[in-house]
């Protein structure tokens, strides 16, 4: 009955989701000069057909210059790249699913080789670091306006909502983490600044699309450059670092985990997910993620390591006890786009496991 349930529709504000599956954002970077291609359609469709209710784009770069690198990563400016997103868009609608264009600045974590200068709150990386330069604070409007400007154009090419990519440590998630974040003036300091200009960038963003089109928020403890790292030592923190975000309109959450069912904050709840925090301190959706019917955890020490399926008990007790709301995978859908109707049909058994460094044609 629970994986029954897993296939019931959600409705966030203007969107009705089918069901309660996600395909997880991964950059691909198979976008010539920013323009996502009729592969790139296919590529969406596939999982789309395949039962993903709601599909949840690679990191689709600002454009700015300075926002993302490099240029194959797609971006939301000019009218190749706007045709290709509307072929994008038709294609996962055309087999019932809905699509959420995560819009990506990667602030410090830009690579600078092709010599643009990385802009961040403070000009270090994530790893404390000398990198690029600080954002003065007169260009943060600007900023913001770009997430505000990419946010209506993917709501005028028909894409159902936009994702906020606040984790990982690129820039809104640098902005709240204090490694990262070594401001003096109001945007730096204890958690509640660090938290302001993502939360302007929420507002920007809802100013932009209106009342009623959603906006969904990504965030997360760990960085690429530590694995260990926390924004949020405790649930009273969380509360503190979520609260702006849901009052500037954030209508549903994103907690990016490397194991969906890792508790949170172990010293308070031995089993509650960072997930489940989010959705009992916010009452908002919560997306859950994280190795989701794997056995491996994502981004592994053991490189090249074989990723074997495994069973998805865990996910249907948290999502029973009412964690999350819907499910994003990531893995496991570049191994076999039909993941959630097998799922659903009982055909598990039929997944096989893939090696990263030779099954290229997952990605296809």
């Amino acid at each position: 009955m629970a994986i029954a349930d897993l296939f019931r529709p959600l409705a966030l504000r203007s969107l009705t989701v089918p069901n309660r599956f996600a395909m997880a954002p991964m950059t691909r970077q198979a976008s010539p000069h920013g323009v996502p291609g009729a592969d790139v359609a296919e590529y969406y469709r596939r999982r789309a057909a395949g039962g993903v209710g709601l599909i949840i784009t690679e990191g689709v770069r600002l454009p700015d210059p300075a926002a993302a690198f490099p240029f194959s990563i797609p971006t939301l400016a000019g009218d190749e790249v706007l045709a290709g997103w509307r072929r994008v868009v038709t294609a996962v609608h055309s087999e019932g699913g809905t699509i959420a264009a995560q819009l990506w600045h990667q602030g410090g974590e830009r690579s600078d080789s092709d010599g643009v200068v990385p802009v961040s709150p403070s000009g270090v990386d994530g790893l404390g670091q000398p990198k690029g330069r600080a954002l003065e604070r007169g260009e943060l409007p600007q900023v913001a306006d770009l997430y505000a400007r990419g946010a209506a154009t993917a709501r005028e090419l028909g894409f159902d909502a936009v994702e906020l990519h606040g984790a990982h440590g690129y820039l809104l998630d640098e902005f709240l983490w204090e490694k990262t974040n070594l401001r003096t003036d109001e945007y730096g300091g204890p958690l509640a600044a660090r938290t302001r200009f993502p939360a302007e960038v929420v507002a920007a963003v809802r100013e932009a699309v209106g009342p009623d089109y959603p906006i969904i928020f990504r965030f997360s403890q760990w960085k690429g450059t530590d694995y260990a790292a926390s924004i949020a030592d405790d649930p009273t923190q969380l509360q503190e670092l979520l609260a702006p975000l849901v009052d500037a309109g954030v209508d549903a959450f994103h907690p990016s985990t490397r194991r969906h069912y890792v508790p949170g904050f172990p010293d308070h709840d031995p089993e509650l997910s960072l997930a489940g925090w989010t959705k009992k301190l916010t009452g908002l959706p919560v997306i859950a993620v994280g190795s989701v019917g794997l056995e491996t955890q994502f981004r592994s020490e053991k490189q090249g390591q074989l990723i074997q399926p495994a069973p998805v008990d865990r996910l249907v007790n948290q999502f029973e006890a009412g964690e999350f709301d819907i499910v994003a995978i990531g893995r496991a859908l570049l191994a076999d786009p039909a993941w959630v109707n097998r799922l659903r049909d009982g055909e598990l058994d039929r997944f096989a496991g893939y090696n990263p460094e030779t099954a290229l044609a997952a990605l296809a």
